[in-house]
């Protein structure tokens, strides 16, 4: 592993660039710290701007929305050293390809657990419970008065939830699928310590092909990384029973959305709630037209006390690796 490496000790300050706005309470403290330089209209920075930022900087702050691959890192100048990610996700930055030019890579594990896993319930809830309908008729004007047979949806309790991912986010999910009286069942790369699986009361299964035949709701927490890229690829989707919803607030290339999108209009999936999509804000059009599908912008983590927290383990990676030491966070490629 390389040694960390701070920047010439003449030099007061690290020049710091972020490459997106953050919380104030964020950008105020890192100015405080560092010899920042903020993207004060919060545009998505170009592949040129980026490399032009990583050329003068002792440390840049991306997001998920900044890809950062070999060639960029190949354009990097001497003095960057850190790439601390705002963000848990890194499958936005060659890892492999920094480390190999001596550039460490942090994140911000952790923080939105809680936060992406109420996400998936609001949207289990949405899906099964048909709520946008309902809401898109109100604000239309057409409700004409309750019906026994108007809008209905289905119960959660008694529900089979699979959780494809039983990292923290998955177990968060699953600890509040057990409040609703779903039945948790979960595919994980590793199977949970035995008293894990009786605290969350989850089912483990080896095979994800029989899983997924065997739910009601799917519920994908699993990272993107080579092996999870269209995981749920057309034959799986197959798989499900037509009754089946899937939710995704995790990473969208994990889907293969186009088998997705002309399963549900077909019919095969009976309904999807969806925060993240294969091709970023690129969204299949056809998707937008289907009422059993519920879109949100890439809300998961999008609350005030979350946001601010993942500046704050920001400022810990940049301020400890100022310091002379490893990062907290610091991402290896054995982790990926």
């Amino acid at each position: 592993m390389p040694a960390v490496q701070t920047t010439d000790p003449t030099r007061s300050r690290l020049k710091v660039t972020v490459t997106r706005r953050l919380p104030e309470a964020v950008e105020t403290r890192m100015s405080e710290l560092f010899d920042v330089s903020l993207n004060a209209d919060d545009h998505k920075m170009s592949r040129d701007e980026l490399c032009a930022a990583m050329r003068v900087s002792d440390v840049l702050v991306p997001t998920v929305t900044d890809h950062i691959d070999a060639a960029m890192l190949a354009q990097a100048g001497e003095k960057l050293k850190l790439i601390a990610n705002y963000g848990a996700g890194v499958d936005h930055i060659d890892v492999h390809s920094a480390r190999q030019r001596g550039v460490l890579v942090s994140n911000t594990p952790g923080v939105v657990t809680e936060d992406t896993a109420d996400m998936a319930l609001a949207l289990i809830l949405a899906v099964t419970r048909r709520i946008p309908e309902g809401l898109a008729e109100m604000q239309a004007g057409r409700w004409q008065g309750w019906s026994p047979t108007a809008h209905l949806g289905g119960r959660l309790g008694g529900r089979r939830l699979g959780i494809l991912g039983m990292g923290r986010i998955g177990q968060a999910v699953a600890r509040r699928a057990n409040v609703f009286g779903m039945q948790v069942h979960y595919h994980n790369r590793r199977r949970l310590r035995p008293e894990v699986e009786a605290e969350l009361q989850a089912t483990w299964w080896e095979s994800l092909d029989q899983m997924l035949a065997r739910m009601d709701i799917i519920s994908v927490n699993a990272p993107h990384t080579p092996s999870t890229f269209h995981l749920l690829n057309a034959r799986r989707l197959k798989l499900l029973k037509p009754s089946a919803v899937v939710i995704n607030t995790s990473r969208g290339e994990v889907i293969d959305e186009n088998a997705l999108t002309r399963m549900l209009r077909a019919g095969e999936i009976a309904g999807a709630g969806l925060d993240v999509f294969e091709h970023g804000h690129e969204i299949n059009p056809r998707l937008r037209e289907l009422p059993n599908v519920v879109l949100l912008p890439h809300m998961g983590s999008a609350t005030v006390e979350g946001r601010v927290e993942m500046g704050e383990k920001v400022l810990i990676n940049i301020k400890t690796f100022a310091d002379g030491h490893r990062p907290p966070d610091l991402v290896v490629p054995s982790m990926l």
